[in-house]
């Protein structure tokens, strides 16, 4: 499935966070307007110099932030987005009374006069009232999406007739959309009887999963009578390369014996099931990861562009066009996309085969330095721009190498359950360039799986500061 897609499927963290900083601003919003209104009329509301005179100027600013802060510890403890009266007063009253005494303790400590009256209740009861409408607004909002399938999660279900039958049957939450099943042991008998009775599009073991998972655009497989460990196995691995997440549901067991994990909610908490394979880029995390690769996309191309612009002038002088040169290489779930990078070789072709002995022979003058500063790869931001990559991320390979490298290691495909990187992981610990042996893509691949299972933001941000000491001292191995 596609990134933006990945967004809002699995979880509704990106709605709730944005729902946090818009009640935030309307609390604000609501301070501004009653400290204007207070004494004067509703002509005057867009005179701000009013507000900034008021005692409600300096509580504001402070009750606001803390009224986010507060929003957020409780509001983004779930990653579902309940509609409940009780679910009201936990995420916006409770932030409200944490944030009113805590504001009224902090101005008594640095002694600044902020009296009490009967303005400042109207004013508690005004935030409230419009707290509720708030959330009112943004339930039906929230509908709307559910409705629409704008925030939804695709699942496809795997077993045997009776038991997808019995998944079917269950009540569910709107976020679940059953889109197909994949039938044990199907043919075409088996088939038919399947369309009949599960009424939902239906596939045998023969079909090509990658048509089923795009065109579909599944987020989740859930594997029923998860007993039959080879059966697992054996759809593992045909769905490893995709950003698609795997449960294994049993459907036998009573959940009151079993473990749970409350926070995915799955079919009413009616099941035991586990995560046999779940991917960190969903959600408002994947949605902050994209936005922050954008920004170091355009500030990296301004700061380089002069860097940029010389490397492309003493390519010109030295051996004329082309340019660049591109390769096919894979990406987010399996796709291919074109890789640009700058042409270092006398003969543009070799750049793909690139051999170290090579290079003193074919390589043009200046080609050594942009190779060993790695200016060669700043056309990759615009791959990052574009979408086809990450600032940070496994690193791409060509469409060959992935399938040479797959049959060696079992797990070398789930690097592709996210973007590949300009930068990465493997490459900030020494595991980078040239053609590598199997034993160093070994390396490679587990320092690519050890990010993928730690990823954060801040692991992103390191990785990019080291990477700038990485370029001018090798580390080691």
């Amino acid at each position: 499935m596609f990134k933006l897609e990945k967004i809002f499927q699995v979880d509704d963290s990106v709605y709730i966070n944005s729902s946090i900083f818009w009640k935030s601003f309307s609390v604000y919003l609501s301070i501004y307007i009653f400290s204007i209104l207070e004494f004067n009329s509703i002509f005057d509301l867009t005179n701000y110099d009013i507000y900034k005179i008021s005692k409600y100027f300096y509580p504001s600013l402070f009750f606001t932030i803390s009224y986010l802060i507060f929003s957020f510890v409780l509001g983004t403890m779930k990653r579902r987005y309940k509609i409940s009266f009780l679910i009201f007063l936990i995420n916006d009253i409770v932030p409200l009374f944490i944030s009113f005494p805590l504001t009224l303790y902090i101005f008594f400590i640095l002694k600044i006069d902020f009296s009490i009256d009967i303005n400042t209740t109207y004013l508690f009861i005004i935030i409230v009232g419009n707290l509720f409408i708030f959330r009112k607004i943004s339930d039906f909002f929230y509908n709307i999406l559910i409705n629409n399938n704008t925030i939804q999660r695709n699942i496809m279900l795997v077993g045997t007739i009776d038991s997808i039958e019995k998944i079917l049957k269950e009540e569910k939450e709107k976020i679940n959309i059953y889109k197909c099943c994949l039938v044990k042991y199907g043919n075409e008998s088996h088939l038919d009887e399947a369309k009949r009775i599960l009424k939902i599009p239906v596939f045998t073991e023969n079909t090509e999963i990658r048509i089923i998972l795009e065109y579909h655009e599944l987020g989740q497989i859930w594997i029923l009578d998860n007993n039959e460990k080879n059966l697992v196995n054996y759809y593992l691995d045909l769905v490893m390369k995709f950003s698609v997440d795997i449960f294994l549901i049993n459907i036998v067991d009573n959940v009151k014996d079993n473990f749970i994990l409350p926070a995915d909610d799955l079919i009413n908490n009616k099941y035991s099931y586990s995560k046999y394979q779940t991917s960190r880029f969903y959600g408002f995390d994947l949605f902050i990861k994209i936005f922050l690769d954008k920004i170091f996309a355009v500030i990296f191309l301004l700061m380089l562009s002069p860097i940029f612009i010389l490397a492309i002038i003493l390519i010109l002088i030295e051996n004329g066009f082309p340019i660049f040169f591109t390769k096919e290489v894979s990406g987010w779930d399996g796709r291919r996309f074109k890789l640009h990078k700058l042409r270092t070789l006398k003969n543009k072709e070799l750049d793909i085969t690139i051999n170290e002995k090579k290079i003193d022979t074919t390589s043009l003058k200046v080609g050594k330095i942009i190779r060993r500063l790695h200016i060669d790869e700043i056309p990759q931001f615009f791959n990052v721009l574009k979408g086809d990559m990450s600032v940070v991320g496994p690193r791409p390979h060509e469409f060959q190498d992935d399938l040479v490298y797959s049959k060696v290691f079992k797990k070398f495909l789930k690097r592709n359950k996210t973007s590949p990187g300009i930068t990465g992981w493997a490459q900030i610990k020494g595991y980078r360039g040239g053609k590598p042996t199997d034993e160093q893509m070994r390396k490679r691949m587990e320092h690519d799986l050890w990010y993928m299972n730690n990823w954060n933001t801040w692991l992103d941000l390191y990785i990019i500061l080291k990477t700038f000491y990485v370029i001018f001292n090798k580390p080691k191995m």
